[in-house]
């Protein structure tokens, strides 16, 4: 699996534009998934062009919750390919330019082969788990409800190797002590308590960032 951080508070290039919010590409054998799309479509189209990265080639947009940051770009992002199955957090009504449209409720469950939700919790947000070969890869958009809720609801698909995504406040920090993958990205509040804790397993975001599972 591979991804792509094509929306970030910060760029780790010059031609690659940094702006509130997140969104990043995943690639793996079965799709191309777009997670959440920033909050402007401008900066994701740019973006997305200039990291060789052909918004046709992507099948799937998934939007972890309603906010204008996860949900700036997307609007920009179907008039350019339409063609996508499309999965939203049941909050988020309004989106139809779409191949198809699938609204998730509260309920964690299994999207499609490899691809999981942990379902819109506490009615706010929902995140992405795909598998790789070392363990599971749990994505989040801006981490609103409990972590330790997401993270139990994550495990049901089994066991976690990482996080990747906006923290917000974060700082029950005791729960990532069996992770061996994080990023903290966009609204992360403690970045720097999370990385003087973490020191080895945790990677920086930013726009232009490419990890490989």
């Amino acid at each position: 699996m591979k991804v792509t951080i094509v929306f970030d508070n910060i760029s780790n290039r010059a031609d690659l534009i940094a702006d509130w919010g997140f969104a990043c590409v995943i690639e793996t054998e079965q799709r191309q998934i777009l997670f959440d799309t920033g909050a402007d479509g401008r900066i994701l189209m740019h973006n997305l062009e200039r990291l060789k990265i052909d918004p046709k080639s992507i099948d799937t947009v998934f939007i972890s919750h309603n906010h204008f940051d996860h949900i700036g770009g997307i609007s920009a992002f179907l008039n350019a390919n339409d063609q996508v199955v499309v999965y939203l957090p049941r909050s988020l009504r309004g989106v139809r330019k779409a191949k198809k449209v699938i609204h998730i409720d509260q309920k964690a469950r299994k999207l499609e082969d490899n691809l999981f939700t942990t379902g819109e919790l506490q009615g706010i947000e929902q995140s992405l788990i795909i598998p790789t070969s070392k363990g599971l890869m749990l994505f989040v958009g801006c981490s609103h409800p409990d972590m330790k809720q997401i993270l139990n609801v994550a495990a049901t698909f089994g066991p976690l190797y990482g996080i990747l995504g906006g923290l917000h406040g974060f700082d029950q920090y005791e729960l990532f002590e069996s992770l061996k993958f994080i990023c903290p990205t966009h609204c992360t509040q403690h970045l720097k308590e999370i990385k003087e804790r973490f020191t080895e397993k945790v990677f920086p975001g930013g726009v232009g960032q490419v990890f490989e599972f």
